[in-house]
């Protein structure tokens, strides 16, 4: 089999968990590193075990034998950089969300056809068993038609008005950053929303702490969905069905359990999973590249374009501007 060889750019602490996930891919080779500080380019790729380090991005990009990329860096970030990398010829996997705004995600789109080099947002979820799972007993219809949905993430991360969450100039707030997760998790169940309502409470500094959402369906069918930096939530999914209750046990993004609920009884699902869980959508990647795919089959371009959507739709609703 051959090696694909992934570089990651920006070394914090997504890029460390994605760097342990890549250890259990077959075939995966984490071949170089680059981060603006040399010192954090060295201990990263120390501790990961990483071939190269860099402490220029461009630099990195330069190599010829470097196949693919994953962007860790903070969101107001990635589409700048992705250009960048599509610029170089470099098959890209970036970091969720996939950008600021949806102008930013066309301009990605387009960069990628145009170059004819892959593209993929890094929503890992998506290719996690528990979450297809749930998916496909939806699709199915085995338990009947979704009646509703409730999904929320909220933790207290601590008041640092210095650090990237708290920070406007980096996309901080509570819904770009895990606010995604539950409406990722309603837009793959019931898709699009005719109505979005929302509110939020802002920072002294401008961002979103927490954002409460109601994404309204025809036949009355709502998403109940949050997310918050200010307080812990259950950081579950709940989908009740019309003969089930189907939970994606806390936290729900990540690899996790199910509780299925129907009138005979109550059943907890696990799912062997064993590595972090980043593992799934760098073997995806993998996949693509080695059928010479410049798009995903599962996280496509129109499912990003969607999402993005919905981000800014609700930013608008809150009155949330970067």
């Amino acid at each position: 089999m051959k090696k694909i060889k992934w570089g990651i750019l920006g070394l914090g602490k997504i890029a460390g968990k994605f760097a342990a996930g890549l250890k259990d891919v077959e075939g995966a080779e984490l071949y170089a590193v680059a981060s603006r500080s040399k010192t954090k380019a060295e201990t990263f790729a120390k501790e990961h075990e990483a071939t190269k380090l860099f402490s220029s991005y461009e630099a990195m990009l330069e190599d010829k034998d470097l196949d693919v990329v994953y962007i860790a860096t903070p969101h107001v970030f990635h589409h700048q950089q992705t250009l960048l990398c599509l610029d170089h010829k470099k098959a890209v996997l970036c970091e969720k969300p996939f950008a600021m705004n949806k102008k930013q995600v066309e301009e990605m789109i387009a960069k990628a056809k145009k170059e004819n080099v892959f593209l993929m947002e890094a929503m890992w979820t998506q290719f996690l068993p528990h979450f297809l799972f749930v998916i496909e007993q939806i699709k199915s219809e085995k338990y009947g038609k979704i009646k509703n949905l409730k999904a929320d993430f909220g933790f207290p991360a601590p008041v640092d008005l210095d650090k990237r969450l708290y920070n406007k100039d980096l996309g901080g707030g509570s819904l770009l950053d895990i606010g995604i997760y539950p409406i990722f998790m309603a837009m793959s169940a019931l898709g699009m929303p005719k109505e979005i309502q929302a509110k939020a409470n802002f920072s002294e500094t401008g961002i979103d702490e927490d954002c409460n959402m109601v994404f309204e369906y025809d036949g009355g069918i709502e998403a109940e969905l949050s997310s918050s930096i200010v307080k812990k939530t259950p950081t579950t999914a709940v989908i009740q069905l019309e003969k089930a209750t189907i939970t994606l046990n806390t936290r729900f993004h990540e690899p996790t359990s199910l509780t299925i609920k129907t009138p005979k009884g109550e059943e907890i699902k696990e799912f062997q999973v064993k590595a972090n869980g980043y593992n799934f959508e760098a073997e995806h990647v993998q996949k693509m590249l080695l059928e010479v795919k410049t798009e995903s089959g599962e996280m496509t371009f129109a499912r990003s374009l969607q999402l993005i959507d919905l981000l800014d739709k609700v930013r608008d609703e809150i009155g949330l501007e970067y």
